[in-house]
């Protein structure tokens, strides 16, 4: 493998590696939205 061929793919996975962390600690972090639960209004009362 070439200098430059192993640079490249080196290069490219740190990126994708970064980019996987960046968006996975985005979601770990986020804050979690107060909203009622959809499947109540849902139910049927007759049932």
């Amino acid at each position: 493998m070439n200098t430059s061929a192993l640079v490249l793919m080196i290069s490219t996975w740190a990126i994708v590696i970064c980019f996987a962390v960046y968006f996975f600690i985005k979601i770990l972090t986020a804050k979690k939205h107060d909203e009622p639960d959809s499947y109540v209004e849902n139910d049927d009362e007759s049932i």
